[in-house]
């Protein structure tokens, strides 16, 4: 078969066929009597099994490896192959990613895709005062896509930056909260905390409601957090939450202020109390904790309060005893 027949009969163009047989990989079996090439069966199934391997990803050089070296294997090739596949295809992912945001922001002009670019880069940046420098400028130089600013908050790990980015996160408006919802559900506990510390910065109904869903996050971490935001927000259902954190030593000086500040409210001053009493009738409950609750007891008007205090003046444990006396004195001379 004349190389034509077979550049039509195979897909592979004359020119590449010529190119086959420079190289050695694939030479026509025959001549013509007029010197064209001629190529056999045999020959046709090789220019086959070549082009099978090359759609695998190989170069010529390794085509013709696997057909002619006899001890060849292929496993280390294809798992090399595999890998390199896997690059190319986190790299076009990035660049699509990449190209989706600067049209979400839908620049203008050249220049405010150049300036979007730029700030994208800056908070990929492994300096952390350009990370921050990009948080802080995103709000007011460009309008950077508000899904590039929640992953950046998710994956901040210097507190610094990860605290520009809650801000930039919060003058972005309603858009980051459905992206940091879906952080909430993360297999990775970091991610959880950063997704429920940039929601606690939105001051908004969505993003109290998140809170409050959080609530009852598996995540004891998320759980905390969430309650602390809600104290500051004045919302009652994160009483027992708070409570426990100060039972527990865990942030138990923010958690005792959360507590103090909603028991401004008349009507939640008798729940709080009751709850940090309640905490006090376990007859296992360790002198540390009985002197936490004292304390968060403090600021907390109403009867119940003051008479788990007085019985606290007369705790076995000095150190409980008298920081219910001071903590009466103090209540007694306001």
């Amino acid at each position: 078969m004349l190389i034509g027949d077979v550049a039509r009969r195979s897909g592979v163009s004359a020119r590449m066929l010529r190119h086959y047989d420079s190289l050695g990989l694939v030479r026509p079996t025959g001549r013509t009597d007029a010197g064209y090439r001629e190529y056999s069966s045999e020959d046709i199934r090789r220019i086959f099994h070549i082009e099978s391997l090359r759609s695998l990803g190989l170069s010529l050089r390794d085509v013709r490896r696997a057909l002619d070296d006899q001890g060849f294997t292929p496993s280390e090739l294809v798992d090399d192959l595999i890998r390199r596949t896997r690059e190319r295809i986190a790299g076009e992912t990035e660049l699509l990613t990449r190209l989706c945001r600067i049209g979400a922001a839908e620049p203008a002009g050249w220049e405010d895709v150049l300036q979007i670019v730029a700030l994208l880069q800056a908070l990929g940046s492994k300096s952390a005062g350009t990370r921050q420098r990009a948080a802080l400028s995103s709000i007011e130089e460009a309008p950077v896509p508000v899904e590039a600013l929640v992953e950046a908050a998710l994956s901040e790990t210097d507190p610094n930056v990860a605290g520009a980015l809650r801000w930039a996160l919060a003058q972005s408006g309603d858009g980051a909260l459905a992206l940091l919802a879906e952080g909430l559900g993360s297999p990775v506990a970091e991610v959880r905390k950063r997704a429920v510390q940039s929601i606690a910065e939105i001051p908004n109904g969505e993003a109290t409601a998140l809170l409050q869903d959080a609530l009852t996050n598996p995540d004891i971490v998320v759980r905390r957090y969430a309650a602390l935001a809600l104290g500051a927000r004045g919302a009652a259902d994160a009483i027992p939450t708070l409570i426990d954190m100060v039972v527990e030593e865990t942030n138990d000086v923010d958690a005792a202020d959360a507590l103090s500040a909603l028991a401004s409210r008349p009507a939640l001053a008798e729940q709080i109390a009751t709850g940090l009493v309640d905490g006090l009738a376990h007859g296992t409950v360790e002198s540390s904790v009985r002197r936490r609750l004292a304390q968060a007891l403090a600021d907390i008007p109403g009867v119940t309060a003051s008479r788990a205090l007085a019985d606290l003046s007369h705790d076995e444990d000095r150190a409980v005893a008298l920081t219910a006396t001071y903590i009466l004195g103090i209540r007694n001379a306001r």
